[in-house]
């Protein structure tokens, strides 16, 4: 993807108005969004002859003010100037239902409030609909004020900020007695009722069209319908407004709140408007699905192209790193971010998850006190120094900064997660539930969330608890092989080993899927895996649940699997045994076969290969093979892994052998 010179003109103009209109508005955080990107944008460089020329001939237009292009709007703004700064100043100083004043008295409010309900605002209000709706439009038209949708959309906003702010005032304490997660926005219906209202009197004869809007109050009615779940309605009403005003970042981040499942972004992508928005719409909501496709990172390739030193296209592609489990190339993305620029906190908070899996204590311990240097009372600042005391095993003063995350912003989704771990750690089991619930009520895409809550339901021994939300989470990662493994062992602990043995096969060809890139199930080698590193854990688990349910021959040749990761892999004859999942959909060729994964090196002996070489010495013992037995054995004392039970059993052998006559074994 590359721009002409009269592209990025008329991009940079596009982004001058965003950054403009949604100031004007007091969006900041899409303000700043665009105001980003604009800023990436590398400038051309002027020409000698250019630089002689007046700075007022140089074609660059001031942007100080955007004029509406509706004579009516531009008509109605001018009026009401005055008070708009009024309401633009109280807003900013955070005095809420104030600036709502300015505009809409709490009298007016009260007499639309009053007025019947109509939410006859889907696009499929036909018949009874449009009589109930002509009603409230004569009910609401001669109470509703004439005003600006640029004052509206103020004044309504500030009222939707009014009630979430009054609900976290009543919630008081992170946790606390009156934290019960049912504390709820009680301006939604006020706002809700006086957009309504303001959409009957515009609405034209075919019903689905709103006359003279330019997107911004179909923007505040979706928020208003997502935090009331009617999710189907406010997709509905925020892809008419990035129809309208596609610059808007803020209405693209709640499109992607709602998006739970990567059909459900592919079936919404032909409704948008085709433009550079929507391209990075499709990323960053793929990542925050969790996907981390080739294609992901070409698309990101090009848009950085155009943007590159955009702050937001460099994290995104460090999450898709991280996704991909390439932590070491993530922790250096997020590193270039830092140097570029290094007063920006945002996602911080993940380049920190990193660092701390990475277990790397001094980044993390600079980036804890850069992020207090720069803003201490930052939810990103406290999430980052909560992982820095998680890392020092300081549970409970982790909790507390996670805390502090939360007062500060209650929806941040990465302080409830990361403080449920910490409860885990502090065997606060019900402390540890409710915080991971209220990852789930922030963002129920989040496995992590999911996750969590399989794993302290599973420390309670509830099994089928555990096994629900395990499922879950795997549903939101089918490809990460720990999440396929715990929901393998928790079937194996309820008894149910040939679902377990199925789980841990896809927790096999989920590590598989990784290690090969692969981007999809099919051509994912169903069949044996030639060479391929696997983990002999995940190996020895499944020949042991293939033990309990009397299939020795399974079992056994698992076991030999597992053997053989010593040396990177298994050879062509076990490949053809060798069964990874059977109600795998799709087969591959056998070119896809030959082209499989080459193991490098091999795990060496680990305490899994050694548990599985004595199984197989024993086996040995029970077909009277006792050459392999004696060979297994003595392979066994080498590796000085159950040495004692493997001398016990050479001794075992020899007696044997020497009683059926066959010669003692050491005499080759």
């Amino acid at each position: 993807m590359s721009l002409n010179d009269r592209e990025k003109s008329q991009l940079r103009s596009a982004l001058q108005e965003a950054v403009i209109k949604c100031s004007e508005r007091c969006l900041y955080q899409s303000s700043k969004w665009a105001a980003e990107l604009l800023n990436a944008i590398p400038e051309t460089e002027p020409s000698p002859d250019d630089s002689q020329l007046s700075d007022t001939s140089t074609g660059i237009a001031s942007t100080i003010l955007v004029p509406n292009t509706d004579p009516a709007e531009a008509l109605l703004e001018a009026k009401e100037i005055n008070k708009y700064l009024l309401a633009k100043s109280l807003f900013e100083c955070r005095e809420y239902d104030r600036c709502a004043a300015v505009f809409l008295p709490d009298s007016i409010l009260a007499g639309i409030v009053a007025t019947p309900e109509s939410r006859n605002t889907t696009p499929k209000g036909k018949g009874k609909g449009k009589a109930t709706g002509s009603r409230s439009k004569a009910a609401n038209a001669g109470t509703l004020p004439h005003l600006s949708q640029r004052s509206l959309f103020l004044t309504l906003y500030a009222k939707y900020l009014s009630g979430e702010k009054r609900k976290d005032e009543d919630a008081e304490m992170v946790m606390g007695p009156q934290d019960i997660g049912t504390c709820v926005n009680k301006q939604l219906l006020t706002v809700s009722r006086v957009l309504e209202a303001w959409f009957e009197q515009r609405r034209t004869d075919d019903d689905d069209v709103v006359e003279g809007s330019q997107g911004w109050l179909e923007y505040l009615y979706g928020m208003v319908l997502a935090k009331e779940k009617n999710e189907e309605l406010a997709l509905y009403w925020l892809i008419r407004s990035v129809h309208l005003f596609p610059m808007n970042w803020g209405c693209w981040l709640e499109m992607t709140s709602l998006v739970s499942r990567v059909e459900e972004l592919n079936r919404i992508m032909p409704r948008l408007p085709q433009n550079i928005v929507s391209f990075m719409f499709h990323i960053h909501t793929s990542l925050e699905l969790y996907q981390h496709q080739s294609h992901l990172g070409h698309s990101l390739d090009q848009l950085l192209k155009i943007f590159p030193t955009s702050s937001f296209l460099l994290s995104c592609d460090a999450l898709l790193s991280y996704h991909a489990k390439d932590l070491v190339a993530a922790e250096q993305n997020f590193s270039r971010i830092l140097s570029l620029h290094p007063h920006r906190l945002d996602s911080l908070d993940h380049y920190s998850n990193i660092l701390y899996v990475m277990n790397s204590r001094p980044k993390l311990a600079f980036l804890a006190h850069l992020c207090s240097s720069v803003d201490k009372f930052r939810p990103e600042s406290c999430v980052v120094i909560g992982n820095y005391y998680s890392l020092l095993s300081l549970h409970e003063k982790a909790v507390q900064y996670f805390r502090r995350a939360l007062m500060l912003d209650r929806s941040c989704l990465s302080a409830w997660t990361l403080m449920g771990h910490e409860y885990v750690e502090l065997k606060n089991t019900h402390a540890a539930i409710e915080s991971y619930r209220r990852a789930v009520d922030v963002n129920r895409r989040d496995y992590r969330a999911w996750y969590g809550l399989g794993q302290t339901y599973e420390v309670l021994e509830m099994h089928t608890y555990a096994l629900w939300y395990y499922k879950k989470a795997a549903g939101l990662r089918p490809w990460d092989g720990k999440m396929w493994l715990a929901v393998g062992s928790c079937l194996q602990r309820m008894n149910r080993n040939q679902d377990g043995i199925k789980a841990l096969k896809r927790a096999l060809l989920a590590e598989s899927y990784y290690e090969t890139g692969s981007s999809s199930l099919e051509g994912a080698i169903p069949r044996g895996i030639p060479g391929m590193q696997m983990d002999p854990e995940i190996l020895l688990q499944i020949a042991g649940m293939y033990d309990n349910t009397g299939e020795e021959e399974n079992a056994k040749a698992y076991m030999e699997l597992c053997m053989a990761q010593e040396d990177g892999g298994m050879d062509d004859s076990q490949s053809e045994t060798i069964t990874i999942h059977k109600d795998s959909p799709g087969e591959v060729s056998d070119d896809d076969a030959d082209n499989g994964g080459r193991g490098e090196g091999g795990t060496g002996v680990t305490a899994a290969t050694s548990k599985a070489r004595m199984w197989l010495a024993r086996y040995a013992m029970r077909t009277e093979d006792y050459a392999t037995a004696n060979r297994l054995a003595s392979e066994l004392c080498q590796d000085g892994v159950e040495v004692e039970d493997a001398k016990a059993l050479i001794r075992e052998v020899r007696s044997r052998m020497k009683a059926n006559g066959l010669g003692d074994p050491s005499e080759g």
